[in-house]
């Protein structure tokens, strides 16, 4: 039985995206994965998801570095989007970036629960 029922994966590499989505399924971390290729994509389904009665996701793997908005500009973008969003979507930073910088800034922002970098593992997911 999976433990949550819907995840967000936030990257524009489709390679990480699928890998990622098989590990989150087949360790039965979620039910269901949605992928979204920019960080205004995911923006905008998250706020389509606010204004109806649907399932927000528990955990949205956001990666830092993609092009025209990237993760920092997603979590900006994020603190405008409905409280219960807010409340219920922990955001868990899954990057490949071992800047001292990037992760502090990740780690520091109210809205990140995690900072894991690439690649995404069954042991990370059992850790959360």
């Amino acid at each position: 039985m999976p433990k949550f029922r819907n995840v967000l994966l936030v990257d524009d590499n489709e390679i990480d995206n699928f890998i990622n989505e098989r590990i989150i399924l087949s360790s039965k971390f979620s039910e269901n994965v949605v992928v979204r290729n920019s960080a205004d994509a995911a923006l905008k389904y998250l706020k389509e998801l606010s204004s109806q009665d649907a399932v927000i996701p528990e955990f949205i793997f956001l990666d830092l570095n993609m092009p025209v908005k990237d993760g920092f500009g997603f979590l900006e973008d994020f603190d405008k989007l409905d409280e219960k969003i807010k409340k219920t979507a922990k955001v868990v930073v899954l990057s490949s970036s071992i800047s001292p910088d990037d992760i502090n800034k990740a780690s520091t922002n109210p809205f990140v629960f995690k900072y894991i970098n690439k690649p995404l593992s069954e042991k990370y997911l059992e850790a959360m």
